[in-house]
């Protein structure tokens, strides 16, 4: 024809969009955290998935970020929804003592975090992974200690471990690029480089840190030290004043820093 047919398109006139596909079907299998998202997401509680249990875990996937969105309720999806679930009040069950100075909570048993001041929550919680079996994350109170905003691993092949904030002798709150859902670390606390990011402008040395609770998987090896329960400990276990010169979680980082 020797002309362009796209000269026959008038000026300001656009051509008609192509339809959207549908969404692909949801057929995704039962997942071992079923009844768990069922409950959560006010579906009937059988522990068998339906189309309908499949489209509702998939727009929960979608909503908070987990990759794949496809409706299984897997363990990436059962943590995110403990995280969701903490969200408007984490500590309901009183686990995390309530003083009037800073406290970083750490629920092994959740694997979730937060900070708090009182009863005031002023670092939201989230997704944590922590010491697994026979490297566990010691429980109790303890101090942050030491901070070191680009650390490396002394012990583990010079593995990076940013945003690291030490609280029990080579135990440290620090940012990974790895997946905080499977496996466990070799004692630290891990966190989303992300988050962890945001916990090192929350904290300072000589915060307060609690821990409590048992990572799942590490029950029948796990050999918890003896502490006081959150409900009798006094503030005279861990005072809201820097610690005193010469306390052996003071100031001076320990031998080798390099949990992870």
């Amino acid at each position: 024809m020797g002309f362009l047919l796209g000269a026959l398109v008038p000026t300001g006139i656009a051509t008609a969009a192509a339809p959207t596909p549908p969404p692909e079907a949801c057929t995704a299998g039962t997942g071992p955290y079923q009844q768990e998202l069922e409950e959560h997401l006010k579906r009937p509680v059988d522990g068998r998935q339906t189309p309908a249990d499949c489209e509702a875990i998939r727009t929960f996937q979608s909503r908070n970020g987990v990759r794949p969105a496809d409706g299984y309720a897997g363990l990436t999806t059962y943590r995110t929804m403990l995280v969701v679930e903490a969200r408007a009040h984490p500590n309901a069950a009183g686990k995390c003592p309530v003083r009037t100075y800073r406290i970083a909570c750490v629920d092994l048993t959740r694997q979730l975090m937060w900070v708090q001041t009182g009863n005031r929550v002023v670092y939201a919680p989230v997704p944590i992974r922590s010491g697994r079996d026979g490297y566990e994350t010691r429980t109790g109170w303890f101090t942050v200690y030491w901070r070191n905003l680009d650390h490396y691993s002394d012990l583990y092949d010079n593995a990076p471990m940013p945003y690291a904030q030490f609280f029990s002798d080579g135990q440290a709150f620090h940012g990974t690029p790895g997946d905080l859902f499977s496996g466990g670390s070799h004692g630290c606390v891990n966190l989303r480089v992300a988050d962890a990011q945001r916990l090192w402008n929350t904290l300072a040395e000589d915060d307060a840190v609690y821990v409590w609770g048992v990572k799942p998987g590490t029950e029948r090896k796990l050999r918890p030290r003896q502490t006081k329960p959150a409900d009798l400990v006094t503030p005279a276990d861990v005072p809201p004043a820097p610690r005193p010169e010469g306390h052996p979680e003071g100031r001076t980082p320990p031998p080798n820093p390099g949990a992870r």
